[in-house]
């Protein structure tokens, strides 16, 4: 690949699940973005984005995509099991990289792909949408301004409602091998988060059981956490929540204020007291979440982050979260879980 940055990057899209969609629609509407190629296994699915894209190449063969292809970047949002694998191969095709949540099960999987990045000198970064949440930002720029004075603890809920029919509509979910856990997929991002404001996880005590879906991985748990800054945590998630996701909230209890962003999603201060700092005004019709139809997810700031990405390669900047920074969420998450 040419070492002069392009004024627009060229996407090739793998996997055209409920977030391959979300990838899709936004590199095809990025002005310095294009959309020319995506793969899938599912023929419905194929002849679907086929006629919704046209003069976009369709592949049911991910290698022949990565052989044929002139995309500068593969987004790969397969499931969370095969996310290693197809970030290697693309590394070792040329291609730079845009992994989603979680960048891989392990870190034994997530450290050879930052060295197949490496050693083909292509970049690897992972989705970290909920960085661009309003009140995210809100908090860590108070945070880094010293507005909160210290950080003592956090409390994170995720209590989310995922039916029987969610784990039923694809064979991965709830797949130990393919999915990992619910601290991969519903998790994820607030664990990122927390690791954003507070450093990395340096203890974990964890209990957590399958309480309400016959699925091979957990769905209800609690774990306190101690991170590097010495803020002491309490984490509780659990995909039984009753009809509906009930909410996804960070409250922070700090030395100058108590603060505590919640909604469904992350996308609402519910609480802010600080001290000689008013609440921060939001945009209402920013940080919606991402609706698929039977289940809603976290917020659908992929356009924000794909702009950022897009921006930052042409510009030789950083900001948008690459594996380093991306592999920090899973060394926390196998630390929770080692913590049982």
């Amino acid at each position: 690949m040419s070492n002069h940055p392009p004024q627009s990057l060229k996407f090739a899209v793998v996997g055209c699940g409920h977030i391959g969609k979300r990838h899709l629609a936004v590199i095809a509407a990025e002005p310095t973005a294009e959309l020319v190629a995506f793969c899938e296994d599912d023929a419905d699915k194929l002849a679907s984005f086929t006629d919704l894209y046209p003069g976009t190449q369709p592949y049911a063969d991910y290698q022949r995509m990565l052989k044929e292809t002139d995309a500068d970047i593969i987004s790969i949002c397969t499931p969370h099991g095969l996310h290693a694998i197809m970030s290697i191969q693309a590394a070792y095709a040329g291609k730079h990289i845009l992994v989603e949540k979680p960048m891989a099960l392990t870190v034994r999987e997530s450290e050879s792909m930052i060295a197949a990045a490496n050693a083909n000198e292509v970049k690897l970064y992972v989705v970290k949408q909920n960085r661009y949440n309003q009140p995210i930002l809100r908090v860590k720029e108070a945070l880094d301004a010293g507005q909160l004075g210290r950080p003592l603890m956090v409390q994170c809920n995720v209590i989310w409602n995922r039916n029987n029919a969610y784990y039923e509509q694809s064979s991965w979910r709830g797949n130990r091998e393919f999915e990992g856990g619910a601290l991969q997929t519903q998790v994820s991002h607030f664990i990122d988060l927390m690791i954003w404001w507070f450093g990395d996880v340096t203890q974990a005590k964890t209990i957590m059981d399958t309480l309400n879906h016959d699925i091979q991985i957990e769905d209800c748990g609690s774990s306190a956490l101690r991170f590097s800054s010495g803020v002491i945590g309490n984490l509780m998630w659990t995909t039984c929540a009753y009809r509906q996701n009930f909410e996804g909230s960070l409250t922070l209890v700090c030395e100058k204020g108590l603060v505590k962003i919640g909604g469904k999603y992350l996308n609402k201060i519910e609480y802010w007291e600080v001290e000689g700092v008013p609440q921060p005004t939001l945009d209402e019709e920013i940080d919606q979440p991402n609706n698929y139809g039977t289940y809603q997810g976290s917020s659908s700031n992929h356009d924000k982050l794909i702009t950022d990405l897009v921006d930052q390669f042409i510009q030789r900047r950083e900001g948008v979260v690459e594996g380093p920074e991306g592999i920090r969420s899973i060394r926390a998450i196998e630390k929770i879980y080692g913590g049982a």
